[in-house]
């Protein structure tokens, strides 16, 4: 088995030979961004969003944590700080995965599937159960608003909302943190 560190080369090579436009944060391996388009047949459809992933230090044996960096309503991703739950991914990572898994599969997954039961956006939740129709209205007005292919990587001030949502506002799940893996 090769080391955590040849693995991690690897699987961002293979990421960067995909289809995915990859840029790097420094000169490091550990956190880079990735383009991500809306998957076919879903609300999210034609919309393009900056993905920011970290590998934590035991990749591949812990999964990366990602995060979108222009807004998106979605249940299970702050809209704040564009974390995803971590459960989405942990529940299912093996090291058999690759980052290429994470944009062709999990992240998929995730639009196409959103589990309102366990938010990350309470609103969003709470909408997507009352009241689907408008739901889905407001999932399309922000991939129109904040996920236009010529926005990404544009400034976030740049995308700013009218909108700022209470911490009262969502529910957080357990483990979603965006910053330092777990030890």
């Amino acid at each position: 088995m090769s080391s955590p560190s040849k693995r991690r080369e690897m699987d961002l090579m293979k990421l960067m030979m995909s289809d995915y436009k990859v840029e790097m944060v420094n000169d490091g391996m550990q956190e880079f961004y990735v383009d991500f388009h809306g998957p076919n047949g879903s609300l999210y459809q034609g919309g393009v969003w900056r993905i920011r992933v970290e590998l934590p230090d035991a990749y591949p044996y812990k999964s990366p944590s990602i995060g979108f960096t222009n807004k998106i309503y979605h249940p299970n991703v702050d809209e704040v700080s564009g974390s995803v739950c971590l459960d989405v991914i942990n529940q299912t990572w093996s090291p058999m995965f690759d980052l290429v898994n994470v944009f062709e599969v999990f992240l998929p997954q995730l639009l196409l599937y959103p589990n309102p039961s366990d938010p990350l956006n309470g609103e969003a939740a709470a909408l997507m159960m009352r009241d689907r129709p408008s739901y889905e209205q407001k999932v399309k007005e922000y991939c129109e608003r904040y996920a236009k292919a010529e926005d990404v990587g544009a400034p976030p001030e740049d995308q700013s909302s009218d909108e700022e949502l209470s911490e009262d506002e969502y529910d957080s799940c357990e483990d979603a943190v965006m910053g330092d893996p777990d030890p």
